[in-house]
């Protein structure tokens, strides 16, 4: 069995310890810190209008672009007028509606492993599993970041669209590298490694920033209702740093051209959980239970300043 790294093991008795990320970075035991994350900026107008919208109200903390999509170019500008709000990037090796679709930003002969035989990214993490190499992987997020940055964004997090970076050792393992040599915090958490395992564990450093837990909501969630869910989160959510991942975008003919018809993650969750997030009864929820909504630019200001 090859060993952990160091890191690892320290991790390893930091969770048997008890002692959360909250608790390491100075804060009081029992403190409960929140980011409320909305991913998928970029990939349509209602979405950003949703997203910016609950940005400047302050209920959404934290939200992630992705690069290769249409509406970049209105996240960027917003961003450039707006930088003290927290903008990540959502790194994107899949397109998984039927009717918009879109492809690389790196050239695709550079990474054609990523491509359909029409050039655009495949719709599935398992399906870009069959034929991706980690170099061509690589190659394309770093021209994400790049691209992003070129448009004035300054990246507060690197994060995964679908998870495809986080469940492939080798992916993992590019995700980390390249979050450490741009020196921008990659989204990995106790409660995900601990599912997932050594294989992934193992390839941490003490560079890495791992939050305490990351929460969202899956299709037997929405089948009982989301705000079913986010309440029980919210009541029940452990002392730490922890980030909830939702979805928001507007309703309409954008919306529902997008999703064409498909509930999941479609058009009537994206409003639901706009709806949600910007209800005074969320606000409401975040005083009773003592919760401390934070960004990714805080936590990391704090992680890089730590003993």
């Amino acid at each position: 069995m090859r060993q952990f790294s160091i890191f690892a093991l320290l991790l390893l008795s930091s969770w048997l310890s008890g002692q959360t990320l909250a608790e390491q970075l100075g804060y009081p035991s029992g403190t409960k810190l929140l980011i409320v994350h909305a991913d998928d900026l970029g990939v349509t107008h209602a979405t950003n209008d949703a997203s910016i919208a609950a940005l400047e109200r302050g209920t959404v903390s934290s939200a992630s672009v992705m690069a290769p999509c249409p509406w970049l170019a209105e996240v960027a500008e917003w961003a450039r007028a707006n930088p003290n709000h927290d903008l990540g990037m959502h790194l994107t090796l899949t397109s998984e509606w039927r009717l918009l679709r879109w492809g690389s930003s790196a050239p695709s002969d550079r990474v054609s492993s990523l491509l359909d035989s029409t050039g655009y990214f495949k719709p599935q993490c398992s399906a870009l599993y069959e034929t991706a190499r980690a170099e061509e992987v690589e190659i394309e997020i770093r021209a994400q970041i790049d691209r992003a940055i070129s448009l004035g964004l300054q990246p507060t997090h690197l994060d995964s669209h679908m998870g495809c970076l986080i469940y492939n050792p080798a992916f993992f393992g590019v995700y980390l590298k390249v979050a450490r040599e741009y020196g921008i915090p990659a989204m990995a958490s106790r409660n995900m490694l601990a599912a997932l395992g050594e294989n992934f564990a193992k390839q941490l450093t003490d560079q890495d920033l791992v939050i305490d837990n990351v929460f969202t909501a899956g299709l037997p969630d929405y089948g009982t209702g989301l705000d079913n869910y986010y309440r029980n989160i919210l009541a029940d959510l452990p002392p730490g740093v922890s980030v909830l991942l939702i979805h928001t975008a507007l309703d309409g003919a954008e919306s529902a051209g997008m999703a064409g018809g498909v509930e999941g993650w479609g058009n009537r969750w994206r409003q639901q959980d706009y709806n949600f997030f910007t209800s005074d009864a969320f606000t409401q929820l975040l005083r009773e239970q003592n919760i401390q909504l934070t960004t990714w630019r805080a936590i990391s200001k704090k992680w890089s300043s730590r003993p």
